[in-house]
């Protein structure tokens, strides 16, 4: 709900959130949760017609469904009908088990629990090969390419978290790759910080920081006159 402020003081007449409750390991592994995401995009789509229109959005492992979402997406045989605006991206979980993911002094993450995440999201060590189930390990920079929304990308991530590194080589593969990326990497900060700072931040100013800045930067691309969903 502070978000939807957000945008409306935005600017935006008539936003629309679309939240997707997936399900979670390890009562589900892949590909339940990627076939879940397809079936959210494809209702969102339904109703609001011009994907162009639409901005994608996640955390952690939601970030990390966006990304294959996209990489799916590229695959079908006409992708720009249903190519996205924007995505933006909190402190995406780009390669689920790599050594490059590494327990920091500062971050509430550990590196050793969330590889046995992984793998059991993964439920095979070969799908871990998979970009559709581990977007890192893609570095097809044409697929990457094709995948990008219209808009481009924006990644916002702290400088002291687990996954810091991982984010940083995607970042790199996506401009090497063509794509429009803007970033935010916050000095000092953990996972997800935009999230974790609208429960342990002291002011109301400091608790919607993160996403003021990212609604700022989804109206740079997506300008508020044009986002209005009728029935919504």
């Amino acid at each position: 709900m502070a978000w939807l402020t957000l945008l409306r003081d935005a600017g935006y007449r008539n936003p629309a959130i679309f939240a997707l409750e997936y399900t979670l390991v390890p009562d589900e592994r892949y590909p339940i949760q990627l076939e879940q995401t397809v079936a959210g995009y494809d209702h969102v789509c339904s109703i609001v017609k011009d994907p162009s229109r639409i901005c994608l959005a996640g955390d952690s492992a939601g970030a990390t469904l966006q990304l294959s979402l996209l990489l799916h997406m590229s695959k079908s045989s006409d992708p720009g009908k249903r190519r996205p605006g924007f995505a933006t991206l909190i402190s995406p979980w780009a390669t689920l088990v790599t050594p490059k993911n590494r327990d920091t002094p500062s971050d509430y993450l550990n590196a050793d629990s969330l590889h046995l995440y992984g793998r059991q999201f993964a439920g095979t060590q070969s799908n871990l090969k998979d970009p559709l189930v581990s977007p890192g390990v893609c570095k097809d920079r044409d697929w990457w390419m094709r995948a990008s929304p219209s808009g481009g990308y924006c990644f916002m991530y702290g400088s002291e978290e687990v996954f810091g590194p991982e984010v940083r080589d995607l970042i790199a593969l996506l401009r090497r790759s063509g794509c429009a990326v803007r970033v935010r990497e916050e000095p000092g900060q953990v996972h997800a910080w935009p999230v974790v700072s609208l429960f342990l931040a002291d002011t109301p100013g400091e608790r919607t920081k993160g996403l003021r800045d990212l609604t700022k930067v989804v109206t740079q691309v997506i300008e508020p006159r044009m986002l209005q969903v009728d029935g919504l």
